[in-house]
């Protein structure tokens, strides 16, 4: 007993000194994400110069940019690195209309690990039923989602309207004097430098250097992207888990709530789903008390890519900031008519549980599940437009 005395103030001071490294090393790591972001932006404007639109050319389909969002997001395992990326390319010029199914493609592909979580659960049949069908409404209401808003884009742009005013207003407007961002292009002068140097000796020219700078970038924002999540798992796991089990049960806003705060608190909703699918494989949370969770996981992801966005300045700033913001906005909308309407509200948890039934009776329509919906029919939609 006296010596667990003795010793619990010292540990409590390990415990603090190391929660004082973590948040320096996050710290740290957020520099080299906005970095990354800056040096795709910068990269893309060398290797395409004025030609980022016909250079994406065959994402200008809309369905075609959705299902490049989707398999990226599906390989990556990470909406957060995928939207990070598009903002960089948005910065360096892809137009805002071709990068928005990008961005609602993202969406449905980070979906993907809480399915694959559901298979641990495999070996006992409810167990599985129950994680199989609370993995799955995060897939099936982000279908329904992009089903009823990419159609609507397409016809009269409410996305990328809406994100363009949000954007000048959070940017201080197209006239702002750029003077007034200097202050975050000046803070990262230093690693754009180096990223800039880096490439600067390779032959080729500006479109090598441009493609070099693009893939230094990507790699940045996975390297980053996952280490984050590690460090703030290590951190804030037990408090996010504290947090989940005080409101989850609570009614639909608070688990909305909870699902947005976990989610901005480990910055991965791959975590967050992570953390829930066994909890309702076991019975402890209930499918209904589980979807509105998995909804509000969807908007605490966009935080990144909003953080990405303030990476950029110069002309491009704004249009970088709006694509942060379709991807917040696609999400928020999606919650107030899918959850906001009684006859939308039960469409995702009726395919989840159906999904689940037939995922129960043969594991072959797993596999059929996984196979088809993120990697098989997607290349198949991309291969058939481009004949």
């Amino acid at each position: 007993m006296t010596t667990q005395a003795i010793n619990l103030p010292g540990s409590r001071q390990t415990e603090s000194g190391g929660n004082w490294l973590s948040w320096m090393i996050v710290a740290g790591l957020i520099y080299l994400l906005l970095g990354a972001v800056g040096a795709i932006g910068d990269g893309f404007k060398l290797a395409t110069g004025d030609n980022a639109r016909e250079l994406f050319g065959f994402a200008s389909n809309p369905f075609v940019g959705l299902m490049i969002g989707l398999v990226a997001t599906a390989l990556i395992q990470s909406s957060s690195t995928v939207t990070s990326i598009v903002v960089g390319m948005v910065a360096g010029g892809l137009p805002v209309s071709i990068a928005i199914p990008l961005v609602m493609g993202a969406n449905i592909g980070t979906s993907l690990t809480s399915t694959l979580v559901a298979l641990g659960h495999v070996r006992n049949g409810e167990e599985f039923r129950r994680a199989f069908s609370a993995a799955t409404v995060h897939d099936a209401f982000n279908i329904v989602a992009v089903a009823i808003l990419l159609p609507l884009e397409i016809l009269f742009h409410p996305l990328e309207r809406m994100s363009g005013v949000l954007a000048q207003f959070v940017s201080g407007g197209s006239s702002v004097d750029m003077k007034s961002v200097n202050f975050m292009k000046t803070l990262l002068a230093p690693i754009s430098e180096v990223l800039d140097t880096s490439v600067s000796w390779l032959p080729g020219g500006q479109v090598v250097a441009g493609i070099a700078l693009i893939l230094i970038g990507v790699g940045l924002i996975l390297f980053v992207v996952t280490a984050i999540g590690k460090v703030l798992r290590k951190v804030m796991v037990g408090r996010a888990k504290d947090i989940m089990h005080a409101s989850v049960g609570r009614g639909p806003i608070s688990g909305m709530a909870s699902g947005c705060a976990i989610t901005v608190l480990v910055q991965s909703s791959s975590t967050t789903t992570a953390l829930i699918v066994p909890l309702a494989g076991t019975g402890v949370f209930s499918l209904k008390q589980v979807y509105p969770f998995t909804l509000g996981t969807n908007i605490g992801t966009c935080v990144t890519a909003v953080l990405a966005a303030t990476a950029v300045s110069g002309p491009n700033s704004v249009l970088a900031m709006q694509i942060a913001l379709v991807h917040l906005l696609f999400n928020m909308i999606g919650v107030l008519i899918i959850y906001g309407l009684p006859f939308l509200r039960g469409v995702p948890p009726a395919m989840a549980v159906g999904l689940a039934e037939l995922a129960q009776k043969s594991k072959l329509y797993v596999v059929a599940y996984i196979g088809g919906l993120f990697f098989v029919l997607p290349l198949l939609l991309i291969g058939v437009t481009q004949l």
